[in-house]
């Protein structure tokens, strides 16, 4: 089959979906910031790592939504990964608004070097993020990049001192469906597997 009709072929078993895609999956987090004197946190799926050194993270977060006033206003941010065992609270965080509920009572809180990143005790892993730029030309949602100052853990999420996926157990969401999920079996080794095919 020549590669004309092996493209063509391929196109009939495609099938074309809407361009509101998201990626697969998604990892929810919980982005805690003070707004006005008062803890916040948000739950937020839209999250990246997009630099290696320093070490640096991106969140996108609705316009609309008031967490961003508290990262404009403090110039820092966390941001959290719950435990499935914490789905009704993170759910509950990104249900309603930081403007008319506190959100601060939900969860027990610590604080680091930041001292303006309030971080939650419950979750597996917190970072604690120092804000280094704002993209705002977005129409919908700021992209608010942070570089990470510190990650905190417990002995009881890592294995040889490193975060275990499997014992963090976190929260995975799909969309345009909105399910929550847990993370499957390992399958296999990145940097390594694909090295077969250079044999």
């Amino acid at each position: 089959m020549n590669g004309s009709n092996h493209e063509r072929a391929l196109e009939t078993r495609k099938v074309k979906l809407e361009t509101n895609y998201f990626s697969y999956p998604m990892p929810v987090t919980l982005v805690g910031t003070i707004v006005g004197g008062r803890v916040d946190f948000t739950a937020v799926a839209w999250m990246s790592r997009v630099n290696y050194r320093p070490p640096m993270l991106a969140v996108a977060i609705n316009k609309k939504h008031y967490a961003p006033e508290g990262i404009r206003e403090t110039r820092t941010f966390s941001v959290n990964i719950p435990s499935v065992d914490l789905l009704t609270q993170t759910d509950y965080c990104g249900i309603v608004s930081g403007r008319n509920i506190d959100k601060s009572k939900i969860f027990k809180l610590f604080f680091g070097e930041l001292e303006t990143a309030p971080m939650i005790e419950g979750c597996p892993i917190c970072v604690e993020c120092k804000l280094i730029d704002v993209y705002d030309r977005l129409p919908t949602n700021y992209l608010f990049i942070g570089e990470i100052v510190a990650v905190y853990s417990e002995e009881k999420y890592l294995t040889d001192c490193k975060p275990d996926i499997k014992k963090i157990h976190p929260l995975i969401l799909t969309t345009p469906q909105n399910k929550y999920w847990a993370i499957g079996k390992h399958i296999g080794n990145a940097w390594k597997d694909g090295l077969k095919l250079k044999e």
